[in-house]
């Protein structure tokens, strides 16, 4: 009995005996870790790089296996940009002008061809007179050719070569035209064997008296009844007949050469 009381006591002293060698080690231990600690990191990092390199060379592996690995996490949709160079950028070319036709040949010039000659312009003597003072003071009737166009009134173009007065050469001769400047017909008529010969208001006034308005009247009345069919005149003044002309010379009735 004595014997398993002794047994008893021992075993309580041995378990203490464990206990105390444990937190001893856990002691030691901690000790050791603190007084090394530096030692302790840097290993570890070593020992966490070369980790870390290994794995970078298994993925590098991996990539070499797998040139094109899908790397879009999942539930995105990759965007892949095109990265490929434009070409380089090229100027339109200009556009070339519209090409100038040629212009074409020109003709040869031929001869020019000559508009036709108009045909000759028909004339006809007709006889004018004017009056000439002879040697002796007295006042005739002088007669004149004309070359006058032909027309559809001849008595009237004689008239107005009449009215033209005389050429210069005739001048140097003396021959004169009695009837007032400015004078002017507007109407000739034949009726019957009559000319009726309308004057503007200019042959009323006559600066030679007397003698003046005898030689007009004998001018017109000579030079009108070289037509074959008429006989003598009848004197207007704007169309309207008159009696006397001037101081007392009867002009209200026709009028021929036997009147003088």
């Amino acid at each position: 009995m004595a014997a398993k009381k002794n047994n008893k006591k021992k075993e309580p002293q041995g378990g203490q005996a464990i206990v105390i060698f444990w937190l001893i080690f856990v002691i030691v231990i901690i000790s050791v870790f603190m007084i090394n600690a530096e030692t302790i990191q840097r290993n570890f990092n070593v020992f966490k790089t070369r980790m870390t390199a290994s794995n970078l060379e298994e993925d590098l592996l991996l990539l070499e296996d797998d040139p094109e690995p899908d790397r879009t996490p999942p539930g995105r949709v990759e965007v892949v940009v095109d990265q490929t160079p434009p070409p380089p950028r090229r100027d339109p070319e200009p556009t070339p002008p519209p090409a100038i036709p040629d212009p074409p040949p020109r003709p040869t010039p031929g001869p020019i061809a000559q508009p036709p000659a108009p045909p000759p312009v028909q004339t006809r003597e007709r006889n004018v007179y004017f009056t000439q003072v002879n040697s002796d003071g007295q006042i005739l009737q002088t007669r004149v050719v004309r070359r006058i166009p032909v027309s559809q009134s001849p008595m009237q173009d004689s008239l107005n070569a009449l009215l033209a007065g005389p050429s210069a050469e005739e001048l140097n001769r003396g021959v004169l035209n009695l009837i007032p400047a400015n004078t002017r017909i507007l109407s000739t008529t034949i009726r019957g064997s009559t000319a009726y010969i309308s004057f503007s208001e200019d042959f009323l006034f006559n600066t030679f008296g007397v003698e003046g308005y005898v030689a007009q009247l004998r001018q017109i009345v000579w030079t009108v009844t070289e037509f074959s069919n008429v006989s003598d005149v009848q004197i207007l003044i704007e169309g309207r007949r008159m009696d006397y002309l001037g101081e007392g010379i009867w002009i209200g009735s026709p009028i021929s050469r036997q009147s003088f």
